[in-house]
């Protein structure tokens, strides 16, 4: 076969979500119109699967030219608070996004009020003075049809006049609820006359005094896209048998609005996709205020936490969790991701920003005796080897150094390479040295045995740089700090705050178990009690020009970053991640 002419054709993957919104905009949909919106409740900081949703929401709008605007979903003033609106934004431009326009639900009090009563005038809507478990009771099963309520043909005047009441501040929360007339029999449980306002009596941080009824999210969302001109509605598979309401609301929308546009071509569309699940986090902002509430963590940007704050504290770039994202896809099945999964593409990441320096956390004192006291050596070190352009920074050599205590070993089997009595190894960016076979004369000890000090020579031919630095040795290059150009730090060595793999499903079967405990009680067996590992280390003074959040490699260690309580008086690391995966390792013993 004559291949001379031939082309490699490369085909773009993109999601099914992707494929639907590239069909409307070929089809003329809108008006070839995209607009997307990204609808968080500030009830809590956004958390790793809120990140899925951002991508895509804000993602796509970018590459094909549309806009997505930012609505907080703030229909509950029980949980909702200004801090949260501001952590929201701060952790949407952390991800490299930027809104088109910032909305609330609340900046649709009004019309929503003014479209019930229209729906009330309408007879598809009407006030129910049930309570709650009887309005349960008589829904039905999805096997069952409900049955109707003994209000729902109650006359229309009556339920304008409660309705009223509803919102006058001296209802009881509770006593009555406004439904959807809609089908008892229906299939689909939603479609069982759905509550569209309840009582609270509270004031809301928005909007104040003013409203003491607040609309439902099934009833306030489709109207809110619909008003706002999205034409892409993205949420997650738990709203597909949520879409025919979302739908209905939208056309009774529409009618109430006089608008006469086709239905089908003008309006937003609703497409669901899987949640991001990943193993050893449990998500949900109700799960994780209670870590925060019983003292489990510090705050909701502890790096144990799954929130997107938390993440960056730790250290985690925004390229690393857009990129995992983006290799994860979306699909229209639930999976659960390997954690590890996660931590490789951060590993990826990390290994071509991160600066390399030398930290020694488990340290123990090394003496070079054949080089002078007083004298030091300065050498260049790469920033990073996978970007030259990063540049170097300086280190200084002495006599005295630290080294990790892991790096010696007095008794050493045959396949140890690092150092120990007759065995050399390479100090990185500098000379091989050797310890004597004589244990006595490289090994110093306390009185109670644990020794304290490490004896060695160097081998002056053998600096890097010069013409025989590349002498073959069987021992490892080792990192090390010098004694007198060091800076003591804090280190913080984070793991998994939890030691199941699914603790969704552990929490919920101990809870059941137990005799339905819940909260903090159902947690507590399955956290992780070593999920914090505060030590002292010794580490390059080169650190203290570092800022806050910057990304470096411990050598030989793991990815660290410098926490934002850092100061140049007292340095703060926060392990990211280790160079290897040590859970897999543990976990295939």
């Amino acid at each position: 076969m004559n291949t001379e002419n031939t082309e490699e054709v490369k085909y773009e993957s993109v999601s099914f979500v992707e494929e639907i919104l590239r069909k409307d905009l070929a089809e003329g949909k809108n008006g070839g119109r995209m607009q997307t919106r990204f609808p968080p409740e500030p009830n809590g900081y956004l958390h790793i699967g809120h990140a899925k949703a951002i991508a895509i929401d804000f993602g796509l709008a970018k590459k094909y030219g549309g806009v997505c605007n930012l609505r907080m979903d703030d229909t509950n003033p029980q949980k909702e608070d200004t801090e949260y609106v501001e952590a929201i934004k701060r952790d949407i431009e952390w991800l490299g996004f930027k809104w088109g326009n910032i909305y609330y639900a609340s900046d649709y009090f009004q019309q929503l009020w003014d479209l019930a009563v229209e729906l009330i005038k309408e007879g598809k809507a009407y006030i129910d003075e049930q309570t709650s478990e009887e309005i349960a009771a008589q829904k039905g099963t999805p096997t069952q049809p409900g049955t109707n309520s003994p209000y729902r043909d109650r006359p229309i005047e009556e339920s304008l006049r409660l309705f009223e009441q509803m919102n006058s501040g001296t209802m009881e929360p509770g006593k009555m609820v406004l439904r959807a007339k809609i089908d008892m029999a229906s299939p689909n449980m939603h479609f069982r006359d759905p509550i569209m306002y309840r009582v609270l009596n509270m004031p809301h941080w928005r909007t104040g005094n003013k409203w003491n009824a607040y609309p439902m999210y099934d009833y306030t969302h489709g109207q809110c896209d619909y008003w706002e001109g999205v034409t892409h509605s993205w949420c997650t598979l738990e709203f597909v048998s949520h879409r025919p309401l979302y739908d209905l609301f939208v056309d009774w929308a529409k009618i109430a609005c006089g608008d006469d546009k086709p239905l089908e071509d003008n309006r937003p569309r609703q497409t669901e996709f899987n949640k991001l699940n990943l193993t050893h986090i449990l998500l949900s902002k109700r799960n994780l205020l209670i870590l925060v509430n019983e003292g489990v963590v510090n705050g909701w940007d502890d790096p144990r936490m799954p929130t997107i704050c938390g993440f960056r504290r730790r250290g985690y770039s925004p390229e690393s969790i857009l990129n995992f994202i983006d290799k994860i896809g979306y699909t229209k099945f639930d999976a659960l991701n390997e954690m590890s999964l996660f931590e490789s593409a951060v590993r990826d990441d990390l290994n071509k920003r991160a600066q390399r320096v030398s930290a020694v956390i488990n340290p123990v004192k090394l003496v070079i005796d054949n080089f002078p006291e007083g004298e030091t050596e300065v050498y260049m070190a790469q920033n990073n080897p996978e970007n030259p352009d990063d540049g170097t920074h300086e280190i200084t050599f002495s006599r005295n150094l630290w080294i990790e205590r892991d790096d010696f070993m007095e008794d050493a089997p045959k396949k140890f390479f690092r150092l120990g009595p007759g065995k050399e190894v390479r100090l990185k960016n500098s000379y091989i040295i050797r310890c004597s076979e004589n244990v006595d004369e490289c090994v110093v000890k306390d009185a109670e045995g644990n020794i304290v000090e490490i004896h060695a020579q160097l081998v002056p031919e053998t600096k890097t740089g010069q013409e025989n630095a590349n002498m073959k040795i069987k021992g490892k290059t080792i990192h090390w700090v010098s004694c007198d150009h060091c800076i003591e730090a804090e280190v913080r060595n984070y793991d998994r705050l939890w030691m199941v793999e699914n603790p969704r499903d552990e929490v919920a079967a101990y809870s059941k178990e137990h005799g339905d405990v819940r909260g903090i009680d159902a947690m507590r067996p399955f956290l992780n009690p070593n999920s914090l590992e505060v030590k002292k280390a010794y580490v390059e003074q080169w650190l203290t020009t570092r800022k806050p959040l910057d990304y470096l490699q411990f050598q030989r260690i793991g990815y660290y970053n410098v926490d934002p309580d850092s100061t140049p008086e007292h340095l703060i690391f926060n392990r990211t991640v280790g160079l290897t995966d040590a859970w897999k390792k543990m976990n295939s013993k």
